[in-house]
């Protein structure tokens, strides 16, 4: 009989905690690492030939969208597939639950557009065979996973179930009776494994508000009041357990950031500020941000930053998009179906209107955007082009040029818009932030548009051996232990005698990520764009291989992390 199931040789392992490498094996029993260092090769069931190949943590995520994608899809893909092990979700506040059956409807209508999921594939998808948060963890502990769960407690649906959807909407003050309510629905979610709660806290309106409801109206947590959020924190005061994962996006800095520092240190607990993101146009943002995290360090504060680390970019059609809602004009006229948005969009009415309020939501001037894909003979001058390039060469105004080739096209233009911080020194600058944590994979959502789950993979091949900004041992920890412990994961991301065996085998010189595809595997006939990686040796979950040579197994050994796990 043999002492392991699996028996990794001769790698070089990565330990999580930033350590120097070593060359040895790992050997995995019962689902844990019973082994590390030089273990006999003939002990093990199985045997995985690490020669060359670089042994690490399982990687973990702590920004994803897979509340409803994982009823769906096991290995909650893209990031099963770049070799992240363990996933957190309910983030931003957004989620299905607690939500009342006669508000599922809205439930799913407001993730179309705020994290466009698509309408079928969750109607289709989702069993909705719960109403409270706890039910919806047991429904997830039903769920074949070949990833690890980590639960947030979102309180978007909490402001619905408590204040009712016009007055959450509204922003009214709760008063103490539904403050008391609030706070015994976030203890009853977390005495279930919760760990913690989230919130979107974007203005309402103006430039800031990126991440609207289906309605075109803020989000609840956007119109939840100040007071609320440090009813929530004293929640997680009273637990002495649990994090904060906070969205926000500066309106006004100095409030918003003396809010955040309030909240944690209220609570005492970790809070997740997303996100730290350079801006090429705008250098001193991130520089501020990062200032401010080591302030908060140096004074014992517990906030943290999450840094937009991927260059994936936006790829996407004016039949679809959604993040142009930082403009009142643009928001509306990217409402509604193909028809209707093809039917303002060809209205002249509305130019004007749409050239004074130039949108620049998520990522860079619309003169920027590159029309990568044109559709018609008429337009097919325009291929590569940025809007503003082809507003020059054509003599137009770039709103109108940038319109009147999606109208000609009948909205199916592929536009390209990349990431304002691009592959440059700024970008250097957040990645280089030892306290960072890497990612903002938004995994789960913006399905049509975004490929940011690709994030780890792009780490280890880009930013360590392309770049060498940082060195593998700063990644692996940077990718696994960092997030861990400041999530409330217990034992993971780390390789050591009696942890869990999340463990990745993957060739450093060959890792690769895959193309931009377009898949028709989402439920209802959905689609979404994809991008696969190529390099992974293995991946075990929980002691089980779920990828061999960069294939499913088809082996759901995640669990639901209940407390952490």
């Amino acid at each position: 009989m043999s002492t392991y199931d699996i028996v990794i040789k001769d790698g070089m392992i990565f330990d999580g905690t930033g350590a120097p490498r070593v060359r040895g094996d790992v050997g995995i029993a019962g689902g844990r690492i019973a082994a590390v260092g030089r273990v006999d090769a003939r002990e093990g069931a199985k045997i995985i030939d690490a020669s060359g190949m670089h042994i690490a943590p399982g990687f973990v995520d702590l920004h994803t969208h897979y509340d409803a994608q994982v009823f769906w899809d096991p290995y909650c893909t893209l990031s099963g597939w770049h070799g992240i092990t363990s996933v957190a979700i309910g983030n931003c506040g957004f989620g299905f639950a607690p939500v009342d059956p006669d508000m599922r409807e809205y439930a799913m209508r407001s993730m179309t557009r705020v994290e466009a999921i698509p309408y079928e594939s969750m109607r289709q998808g989702m069993p909705w065979d719960w109403v409270t948060f706890p039910e919806y963890l047991d429904s997830l502990e039903r769920t074949p996973k070949a990833l690890n769960i980590l639960p947030y407690v979102p309180i978007g649906p909490m402001l619905v179930m408590v204040l009712g959807l016009d007055d959450a909407k509204d922003g009214r003050m709760p008063t103490v009776g539904e403050h008391e309510m609030l706070a015994k629905l976030v203890h009853e979610a977390m005495d279930a494994g919760g760990c913690g709660w989230s919130a979107q806290r974007l203005p309402p309106t103006g430039p800031a508000a990126v991440q609207r409801d289906w309605d075109g109206t803020p989000m609840p947590t956007d119109m939840m009041n100040d007071e609320t959020a440090l009813v929530l924190a004293r929640v997680l005061a009273e637990r002495n357990e649990g994090v904060v994962q906070m969205t926000l996006t500066s309106g006004n800095v100095t409030h918003d950031l003396a809010h955040l520092e309030e909240i944690a240190s209220i609570s005492g607990r970790p809070l997740l500020h997303n996100v730290v993101q350079a801006f090429e146009d705008k250098p001193t943002i991130h520089q501020r941000q990062i200032e401010w995290l080591e302030r908060c360090r140096e004074q014992g504060v517990p906030v943290y930053g999450q840094g937009v680390t991927s260059d994936a970019g936006f790829t996407f059609t004016l039949e679809d998009w959604n993040l142009y809602d930082d403009s009142e004009a643009w928001m509306e006229a990217c409402m509604g179906d193909k028809a209707e948005r093809l039917a303002k969009m060809s209205d002249p009415s509305r130019r004007q209107a749409l050239k004074d309020t130039l949108p620049r939501t998520a990522t860079a001037p619309l003169e920027t955007v590159t029309i990568l894909s044109p559709r018609s003979a008429s337009t097919e001058q325009y291929r590569e082009m940025s809007v503003g390039q082809a507003a020059e060469m054509a003599g137009k105004d770039p709103v109108d040029l940038m319109l009147d080739v999606a109208v000609t096209d009948g909205l199916d233009t592929l536009f390209f818009v990349a990431p304002p911080q691009g592959n440059s020194d700024l970008l250097r600058d957040v990645v280089q932030y030892p306290h960072m944590l890497f990612g903002v994979s938004d995994g789960g959502a913006h399905t049509k548009f975004l490929t940011a789950g690709r994030y780890p993979t792009e780490t280890l091949t880009e930013h360590v051996r392309e770049n060498q900004w940082v060195t593998y041992e700063e990644a692996h920890r940077r990718l696994s232990a960092l997030p861990a412990q400041l999530a409330g994961f217990r034992d993971r991301g780390l390789i050591r005698n009696g942890g869990p065996a999340d463990v990745l085998v993957y060739d450093p010189e060959n890792l690769e990520i895959g193309p931009n595809e377009v898949v028709h595997d989402l439920p209802g006939g959905e689609w979404r764009r994809i991008q696969r990686a190529s390099g992974y040796r293995s991946v075990i979950v929980n002691g089980a291989e779920t990828i061999s040579e960069d294939t499913q197994t088809e082996t759901y050994s995640g669990h639901l992390l209940r407390h952490g796990g």
